[in-house]
């Protein structure tokens, strides 16, 4: 056998002083900070806001055509074409813009940078609703695969906004996945929701669970009812043991784990409409509401020591979406 050459020799050498590093994890903050310019992502839902992501609702709305009505389910809407407006009234566009620019403005108040989309799809009309097309964990994104025709190829350019600021993309759902940012939730850092319904299957569920694995988080599924989309309308975490849900619409076991977990929830009251669940935390007990919403159930945030910071949205939910659908979170303080 022959001996090992001097070339070799060296080589074997250098690499053994120069190895490859598992740890520190990607994750880590010093490989953020060091590599990607900054520590991105979320493992929360309640933690500092720092930034969001965003898109004014623009010309894709001019697919809406309110010629064409579909008195059946009392919307408008063209079955072909894919698109569907709720609702008798047709707001026209500069108003839902000034709804939205207040939204921005008042996250800018609180210290939070807003980042539009570089662009939209053309006819893309729910591009506003810029949570379902991305989804923040920890060292990066998630981009979701959206699932009517109408929504699908929204992920394509938060995709490209995020490559853009030099955001880490951990994992595209593919395949015949089905998942939006919508249907995905934190309890707590190891802790993860996902819904599973029209809108996001078990395919997609196990994509997600796959990147969360290998950060040591748990995810949960919670199976939606009837035609229910997402578990935002459901139940949004306003501080790390205080949350605002609907109660009839989640399921007695979810309900009964949030109570071993030490979650307080505040139950949207009778009086008040759905959507108020549709808000936002800025930071812990700190959330944004629509006004005039959900009034009652006020009083009981209040008791708990929620803070509510309120503007104008009634407009923006006419197009089937609300304050929690319209941010996309992308970077949040640990807590």
């Amino acid at each position: 056998m022959s001996a090992i050459s001097e070339n070799e020799y060296r080589y074997n050498a250098t690499m053994k002083l120069f190895p490859a590093a598992a740890e520190p994890a990607f994750e880590s903050a010093a490989q953020q900070t060091a590599l990607w310019g900054r520590q991105w992502g979320c493992d929360n839902d309640v933690g500092r806001l720092r930034m969001v992501l965003m898109h004014r609702p623009g010309e894709e709305l001019s697919i809406v055509d309110p010629t064409k009505r579909i008195p059946d389910i009392n919307s408008y809407g063209d079955v072909e074409a894919g698109w569907f407006w709720r609702g008798d009234t047709l707001p026209p566009l500069e108003a839902l813009q000034a709804e939205h620019d207040a939204l921005a403005d008042l996250l800018r108040s609180e210290g939070v940078e807003v980042v539009m989309l570089d662009s939209v799809g053309r006819d893309r009309m729910k591009s506003c609703y810029t949570r379902d097309s991305l989804i923040a964990v920890k060292g990066g994104a998630i981009v979701p695969r959206l699932g009517p025709a109408i929504r699908r190829g929204e992920e394509v350019h938060s995709y490209a906004t995020v490559a853009r600021l030099g955001m880490p993309v951990l994992r595209t759902i593919h395949g015949t996945g089905l998942m939006e940012g919508g249907s995905f939730m934190w309890l707590d850092p190891k802790t993860a929701v996902v819904s599973r319904s029209t809108r996001g299957n078990e395919e997609g569920a196990r994509q997600i669970e796959e990147v969360l694995a290998a950060q040591g988080v748990e995810l949960i599924r919670v199976d939606v009812t009837g035609y229910r989309l997402h578990i935002d309308g459901m139940i949004v975490m306003l501080d790390v043991d205080k949350a605002i849900i609907n109660p009839s619409q989640l399921p007695f076991w979810f309900l009964e784990l949030l109570d071993r977990r030490g979650i307080r929830t505040v139950s949207v009251k009778p009086e008040d409409p759905v959507s108020t669940v549709n808000c936002l935390a800025i930071a812990p007990s700190r959330v944004v509401m629509s006004r005039g919403v959900g009034d009652r159930t006020r009083e009981d945030l209040d008791k708990l020591g929620v803070t509510v910071l309120e503007t104008d949205y009634d407009q923006m939910y006419l197009g089937g979406g609300g304050i929690h659908c319209s941010t996309s979170p992308l970077i949040r303080d640990s807590v």
